[in-house]
């Protein structure tokens, strides 16, 4: 699986993601790097698991991470946050996903987002936020896949509230 993972990482490197601008989950991933190495891998992928249940710092919020596996390639990854903080309430929402560039637009995004919203059920999340930047079409087709429904558009980001 890791070299599957780290196969994915470059990938997403290659368009740009990893940037010091880029504040997303997978910008963070390329950051950290720590799953260069096998022991960096089992550290991180050990990381991932603790976060759903240990207390997080203060300003974080605990988060469940499934990665999207076909065999053992990986395909991307889906997390739900458990709660919201102000900022996740502008941009961030309950969940974000990321889908590898040479699996897209296969129906992974869409099939991923269905998967987790009953785990978000069961974490207690009637309804969650999802957000996606407002030029990321294919975002807006897989949460609106799933029964996302418009809040608002502005300043670059779209805001739906999909039941679980």
């Amino acid at each position: 699986m890791r070299a599957s993972f780290v196969e994915a990482m470059g990938e997403f490197q290659a368009e740009g993601r990893g940037q010091e601008h880029d504040q997303s989950m997978v910008g963070d991933e390329i950051r950290d790097a720590r799953w260069q190495t096998p022991e960096g891998f089992a550290a991180f992928a050990a990381d991932l698991r603790a976060k759903a249940v240990d207390e997080p710092p203060p300003g974080r919020v605990r988060g469940t991470t499934w990665w999207w596996c076909e065999g053992t390639t990986y395909l991307g990854r889906i997390a739900v946050r458990h709660e919201l903080t102000e900022s996740l309430r502008k941009k961030g929402g309950h969940i974000g996903y990321d889908v590898r560039p040479t699996a897209r637009r296969l129906g992974h995004g869409t099939a991923m987002l269905a998967a987790a919203l009953p785990k978000a059920r069961e974490l207690g999340l009637d309804r969650v936020l999802i957000t996606c930047d407002e030029d990321n079409r294919g975002s807006w087709r897989i949460i609106e896949a799933n029964g996302g429904e418009l809040e608002f558009a502005a300043d670059g980001i779209r805001r739906y509230w999909v039941t679980t």
